[in-house]
């Protein structure tokens, strides 16, 4: 049973969610603030968070951050604000996907099945031999979700190391940003293409020595982007 921790101050919402996921198979718990919901996601450990961008004690963007430091689960941030500016705020600090209010129950369950589902459906394939690392040391072990740089466990997001994955596994073809909107978030998601823009910034700046002039994640103008090693 996948455990999913709610963070959101409107008990009329927060409860309508608790007991509709409840009711899909998930363990639940809520927290009605931002402290509340630290200590939640410590004691608590879920494999996802459902988080409100506008808590009463703290921005839900300062939460995300917290909660990225030592974490890279799924985190779906909910709220009532649309403006696209405050969407890329919280893809930017780690939030995986985005959904405004008003939503229906139904879109909600399908957004956390598509989060869920990225992490396991893709068929196992094999990943580049060790001798076909990078010069920089780049490597993703796949089994363990975990990027390397140089020896060294880069964090990386959810959907960034899904990107990295498709990437790593496909080197050298150029996917669209709808292709990998649709590869990363599942068929169902709403969120913008300019999301994957941030992703591929986020991860330029983790494995690039210098993100402005990337070698490995290169932009295909008019296209989209490609992964090589070397």
């Amino acid at each position: 049973m996948s455990k999913i921790l709610i963070i959101e101050d409107d008990l009329s919402i927060g409860e309508m969610m608790s007991i509709y996921l409840y009711e899909d198979g998930y363990e639940v718990k809520r927290a009605e603030n931002g402290r509340q919901g630290e200590d939640l996601f410590r004691d608590f450990q879920p494999d996802m968070i459902i988080l409100d961008l506008m808590l009463p004690d703290m921005d839900g963007i300062q939460l995300c951050t917290t909660i990225r430091q030592t974490s890279t689960i799924p985190i779906l941030m909910v709220t009532a604000r649309n403006e696209v500016s405050d969407r890329v705020r919280g893809l930017q600090t780690g939030a995986d996907d985005y959904l405004c209010k008003p939503f229906s129950m139904r879109e909600l369950s399908a957004r956390i099945q598509a989060l869920f589902r990225r992490s396991s459906s893709y068929p196992p394939q094999v990943a580049p031999p060790s001798d076909t690392l990078d010069p920089l040391g780049i490597h993703l072990d796949l089994e363990k979700r975990c990027l390397y740089v140089n020896g060294k466990s880069i964090e990386t997001t959810f959907s960034e190391f899904e990107i990295m994955k498709l990437f790593w596994q496909n080197q050298g073809r150029v996917y669209s940003r709808e292709e990998l909107l649709n590869r990363v978030r599942g068929f169902d998601s709403q969120v913008t293409e300019r999301a994957i823009d941030v992703h591929i910034a986020n991860l330029r700046k983790k494995i690039e020595d210098d993100p402005k002039e990337p070698k490995h994640v290169k932009t295909v103008w008019g296209v989209g982007y490609k992964f090589l090693l070397g």
